[in-house]
């Protein structure tokens, strides 16, 4: 498991100057929401665990799960495995790397649970996907 480096609570909660315009009623506040999106891209190829995620935040783990789901339109891991595929499909199209290594990379327990999730959420399995984006028809 990853230990996290983290920041006072007095660091961690600045503001832009817009996030008032970006409050979402019941959703987690802009910091917040960037934190746990920068958390779960900088550990994408760890395991990352809503609880950690929560922590990160100073909230609870249910109420971190209703408020990011507020704040994004999706839960927390669902959020995390879209990105995931994202960056599987970045590494599909920019390296050579094998399915095997691109489903370590990205996060996922082995290349079945890759192909399983990618599929579901691309309607296609990967290696197709590989074979129509090297073919410019993606």
């Amino acid at each position: 498991m990853t230990s996290f480096q983290w920041m006072p609570r007095c660091a961690a909660n600045t503001h832009d100057e817009n996030d008032a315009e970006t409050l979402v009623t019941g959703g987690l506040t802009p910091w917040r929401e960037r934190l746990a999106k920068n958390l779960i891209h900088t550990l994408l190829g760890e395991k990352i665990t809503v609880p950690q995620l929560a922590q990160a935040c100073a909230l609870s783990r249910s109420h971190f799960s209703r408020a990011f789901k507020r704040s994004t339109g999706m839960s927390p891991q669902d959020w995390i495995h879209r990105q995931r595929i994202a960056q599987a499909k970045r590494l599909i199209q920019e390296s050579d790397m094998t399915l095997t290594q691109i489903s370590a990379e990205c996060g996922f327990c082995d290349q079945a649970h890759f192909s399983r999730t990618f599929t579901k959420t691309e309607g296609i399995n990967p290696m197709v996907w590989r074979n129509r984006a090297a073919s410019g028809n993606s």
